[in-house]
């Protein structure tokens, strides 16, 4: 696992070392409402620790996850959130962001050299990220970059049970768009 980088971040690899500032900007309402219900609400004064130590740093030795720490290149040492690849089926994409750093692109960003990472790096034929329906800026970073959606259903998330959608994109379809961007300067 390598780190990446875009025009504005730095995605490095996560490490034990970034429990802390993982732990301050995580648990807050904005950012975890639509997550996954296996995250515990409240969120535990250990709750970054225990994750990095017993969840994603042994998928990613293993070779099953790869998730890696937003850093504004400007500023390197402040993580300002968290994005990940999971080989897991129907689940392969999740992220989030601190409020105080949305609006401004760099998700978009981060998703971007983590789909390319998907589909060039580990040769990934298909892209598939589940969302709750009621996300609407995770939706809309989807559907800027060409995903489409396949099924919906209802899933358990930290705030209760919403309709979620599974989005879809392949990696021709990717490398498709990402042409055609280049193209008209995008």
């Amino acid at each position: 696992m390598r780190p990446l980088e875009t025009d504005r971040l730095r995605l490095l690899p996560l490490t034990l070392a970034d429990a802390p500032a993982i732990q301050q900007r995580f648990p807050r309402w904005e950012i975890v409402r639509w997550m996954d219900a296996v995250i515990p609400w409240p969120y535990p004064d250990d709750g970054a620790l225990t994750y990095l130590s017993k969840v994603a740093l042994p998928a990613m030795a293993e070779g099953r996850a790869w998730h890696w720490s937003l850093r504004p290149r400007a500023e390197p040492q402040t993580l300002i959130g968290v994005i990940s690849l999971m080989d897991q089926e129907d689940n392969n994409r999740g992220l989030w962001l601190s409020p105080e750093w949305q609006g401004q692109g760099l998700m978009t960003e981060a998703a971007d050299a983590v789909t390319d990472f998907w589909f060039e790096d580990l040769d990934r034929s298909v892209l598939r990220i589940p969302k709750a329906a009621g996300n609407g800026p995770s939706r809309r970073l989807s559907e800027r970059r060409g995903m489409r959606v396949i099924a919906s259903f209802p899933k358990a998330t930290v705030s209760g049970e919403h309709l979620s959608e599974l989005w879809e994109i392949t990696r021709d379809e990717w490398r498709a768009a990402r042409s055609f961007g280049a193209h008209r300067g995008a």
